[in-house]
């Protein structure tokens, strides 16, 4: 048995990126995570963690109308792939092999704060799988 599920909530670094290739939407996120911890101290240290989000389809309808700073819950499969990455160097100009991580995600769930929420009504809008 295998199982390739990550779940991740944080905050959006830049509004989505909208792309459509071979006739298919995608829409790109950039998702931060953070953790943070005390160190031997007791003074708070804390990390922040990029994230390449993809989303198809209809869900990539959806995951474009997000905007920087939105709170998101994603749900999806790890993938890499590699591509060839060009280097110039003068007048020299070197391929690399470059392999490069991101989430193929399955579901977006917009994440409202408390406030807001009871303000608008509103309920957390979700695009199903």
């Amino acid at each position: 048995m295998y199982l390739n599920r990550i779940t991740l909530i944080g905050f959006l670094g830049g509004d989505a990126e909208k792309k459509v290739s071979n006739a298919t939407n995608i829409a790109v996120l950039s998702l931060a995570t953070k953790t943070s911890w005390k160190n031997n101290a007791g003074e708070w240290e804390s990390r922040t963690e990029w994230h390449r989000c993809v989303a198809f389809g209809r869900l990539a309808e959806f995951a474009a109308t997000l905007t920087k700073g939105a709170h998101v819950a994603v749900e999806g499969e790890l993938r890499s792939h590699e591509y060839q990455r060009e280097i110039a160097v003068g007048t020299q100009t070197t391929s690399l092999p470059q392999r490069v991580w991101e989430i193929r995600l399955d579901s977006v769930l917009k994440l409202e704060r408390t406030a807001r929420r009871e303000s608008t009504g509103d309920g957390d809008p979700e695009v199903p799988r």
